[in-house]
């Protein structure tokens, strides 16, 4: 008998939009199916190219997102786009809707676009979004495109899963791109000076150069500097070869191939981590044990490293479940 997993499955191996939200909304939800779904499209995917847009809130990102949905659309490319909204404290969903922005691409059969929320990851993007990734994958897009929020860890985080990382900044952006914080800086593969049309965008350009030259060449590749301004297109076009060549390149140069490698080994460590994380919670959380050895390390009668290692030697690993 065919279960409902299944069904989803099929349907998005079949590029079944609606199995393709439902799919992902599972798997946001953390269903008991989401395992199964997910390691059964599993060989279905590595095929689609992924580009990270991340930068401060106020920098054009989605707009930047929307001129190049249809660049890529005029190639004949099958487009997902996850957009990474902060989570609502409330209701554990994203705050911004799916087609709040992009509005013109929503009814494009090629183009699949989702917001997501953060849902208070410690790492900045959730779980989900990867697996997300691995959905539209498997479900024929070409290229997918990930919007970070902006702010804190899930600027860094990008560059877990894209292939092609793209930090936008706006001349407006503070007095000097010296004060953007040196990770943000390390992981662009192409930085954006978007609304390249105000006042400061020469000298913003100009010291992302310098930056790159003071970081000497210590990396084959050196990111491109592209201005743009969205509003009537400009540097798109730019934008959209800066993407390509770096591809070229990744491609070329192996690197590529590395690149993901070392994608799967640290997504088989998440994997044990959060599985093992979550077994421990589940064993001890509201446990008397746990109450006691909290209120004796208040009292200062023990101390967490005894009390972490006494409750490990009680914890069954064999009920682990990814």
């Amino acid at each position: 008998m065919t279960s409902v997993y299944d069904k989803v499955i099929e349907g998005v191996l079949n590029k079944d939009r609606r199995m393709v939200a439902r799919a992902i909304s599972l798997i946001e939800n953390n269903d008991n199916g989401r395992t199964k779904i997910l390691s059964e499209i599993y060989p279905h995917t590595g095929n689609a190219y992924v580009i990270g847009i991340t930068g401060a809130p106020g920098a054009g990102k989605s707009s930047l997102v929307d001129c190049l949905l249809s660049t890529l659309r005029q190639q004949g490319l099958s487009v997902g786009v996850i957009a990474v909204d902060p989570t609502s404290p409330f209701t554990g969903g994203a705050i911004l809707g799916d087609r709040i922005r992009m509005q013109e691409h929503a009814l494009d059969k090629e183009v699949f676009i989702r917001s997501m929320g953060t849902r208070g990851s410690l790492g900045g993007l959730s779980r989900a979004t990867k697996e997300a990734v691995q959905v539209l994958d498997a479900a024929g897009k070409d290229v997918i495109i990930i919007e970070t929020v902006g702010v804190g860890q899930s600027e860094v985080d990008i560059i877990k899963y894209a292939d092609t990382t793209i930090v936008v900044l706006t001349p407006a952006g503070g007095d000097s791109v010296q004060t953007i914080k040196a990770g943000i800086m390390e992981i662009a593969d192409i930085f954006i000076v978007n609304k390249s049309d105000l006042p400061g965008a020469d000298r913003t350009a100009s010291e992302i150069s310098m930056m790159l030259d003071l970081g000497g060449s210590l990396r084959e590749w050196r990111p491109s500097i592209v201005r743009t301004i969205t509003l009537d297109g400009s540097g798109i076009t730019d934008m959209h070869k800066a993407i390509f060549e770096h591809r070229d390149f990744l491609e070329n140069s192996g690197h590529l191939q590395k690149v993901r490698k070392e994608r799967i080994r640290r997504d088989i460590i998440d994997l044990i981590e959060y599985r093992i994380k979550s077994t421990v919670w589940e064993q001890i959380s509201g446990s008397e044990e746990f109450d006691l050895l909290t209120n004796q390390i208040m009292s200062r009668e023990t101390d967490p490293y005894t009390a972490a290692a006494q409750i490990l030697t009680g914890i069954n690993l064999d009920k682990c479940k990814v």
